[in-house]
């Protein structure tokens, strides 16, 4: 068993040094176990999440609760089983869940906004590209996103989905430093404390550690639809991009504030990878190639000793049928792959663009966009692609 074990809690910068943060808090926390929407919690993560961005901290909002929600105001007693009822009570609740935020965070003097996701959203490129554009835009007008799941139209959400998961999707959507899960539980111990009284509690791992998924077995409530498991797994999926993990008890006093100025609250998991090299692996192991485009010797020496962006001037012809988002990889004069990354045009775009400057974009588009076919900050290059590849998780 490779989890660090501490007999104290160890300090760490993980969360101090987090500039963009993502908060997700459970069912059994937001609706007080089912009974309804705990205004009392509500309000104080909504004031410490607005003191965090006063003190210039980005923070976007995963909360679950819709459901549960929804379950109360419509009377039922146990979750439903029928997707129909399910999405029924998702819509009657988001209704409350997503006014209670709003308003809190509006008495506290910060603007709010809903968006609601799923997992299609987040595997289709383009629409990738959209959500993270968006909720950038929101963070740099110092607003507090508010993320749930759509499950009001979406099946596979409700079946399967858990927003553990779509925390660590949207940590590594944004591009967080460090992703927060707010619990009913203090943290990660090695067995269940409840039938094991020589469990340990575990201040800080390595996410992704095996280890840690063998402590954390085990179901969620009969309100939610996580566990522990499911956080662990979040942290291993969230630390891909390189943000740090801390699963912590929703009801410690002023946790989020607490955990902002370093003090050692919950389970650390730290990320493995830094998130530079994260984001090269993402790109280069775990996505399927939708086309290419060829580049002149400028370009390529441009890519490959200066770092730069792929401009269109540079590029001598396209390959392949692919939209904006998609990933593709960019050949040298020689045929050779030299780089991948998102491209922010489609294949026709590109075509139309090859060996044009950007003053002439509107005039052959009809539309200004970007001025790069593929940003240096979405682009990998190939010699840095010999990293060891990470296991797939679907």
């Amino acid at each position: 068993m490779s989890a660090t074990i501490a007999s104290t809690s160890p300090v760490s910068a993980a969360l101090h040094d987090a500039h963009r943060i993502v908060v997700k808090v459970g069912s059994t926390l937001v609706t007080n176990e089912g009974r309804g929407l705990d205004e009392a919690a509500i309000g104080q993560w909504c004031y410490q999440i607005a003191t965090l961005v006063r003190q210039g901290r980005e923070v976007v909002m995963v909360s679950s609760g819709a459901i549960a929600e929804g379950m109360k105001r419509l009377g039922w007693k146990k979750r439903p089983c029928q997707l129909h009822e399910l999405q029924a009570a998702a819509a009657v609740g988001q209704m409350g869940l997503v006014q209670f935020y709003e308003t809190r965070l509006r008495e506290n003097g910060i603007g709010s906004a809903q968006v609601l996701l799923t997992h299609a959203d987040l595997v289709d490129r383009e629409r990738y590209l959209n959500a993270r554009s968006t909720l950038n835009t929101l963070l740099g007008l110092g607003v507090v996103p508010v993320i749930n799941e759509n499950d009001t139209v979406v099946n596979d959400e409700i079946k399967f989905g858990d927003n553990d998961t779509l925390g660590a999707l949207v940590a590594n959507l944004v591009e967080a430093d460090a992703l927060i899960i707010l619990t009913d539980q203090k943290g990660l111990y090695t067995a269940d404390p409840r039938k094991d009284p020589a469990a340990r509690f575990v201040h800080q791992a390595t996410a992704g550690d095996p280890a840690l998924e063998t402590m954390a077995g085990g179901a969620g409530s009969s309100i939610g639809k996580g566990g522990m498991l499911t956080k662990i797994l979040a942290a291993k999926r969230a630390a891909r991009s390189g943000a740090s993990t801390v699963i912590a008890w929703g009801r410690e006093n002023d946790a989020l504030l607490r955990l902002a100025q370093g003090e050692p609250i919950g389970t650390l998991l730290l990320a493995h990878t830094p998130k530079h090299r994260a984001r090269q692996r993402w790109m280069a192991d775990h996505l399927q190639l939708r086309g290419a485009v060829c580049v002149d010797a400028g370009a390529a020496a441009k890519l490959l000793e200066a770092g730069k962006s792929l401009l269109p001037i540079g590029m001598t012809g396209v390959e392949g049928e692919f939209s904006r988002g998609d990933v593709i990889a960019v050949r040298d004069p020689q045929g050779r792959e030299i780089a991948r990354g998102l491209a922010n045009y489609s294949s026709g775009q590109a075509r139309l663009l090859c060996r044009k400057p950007s003053t002439q974009f509107e005039f052959l588009l009809g539309f200004a966009a970007e001025p790069e076919m593929v940003h240096r900050d979405n682009l990998v290059l190939m010699a840095d692609a010999a990293l060891a590849p990470e296991p797939h998780t679907p």
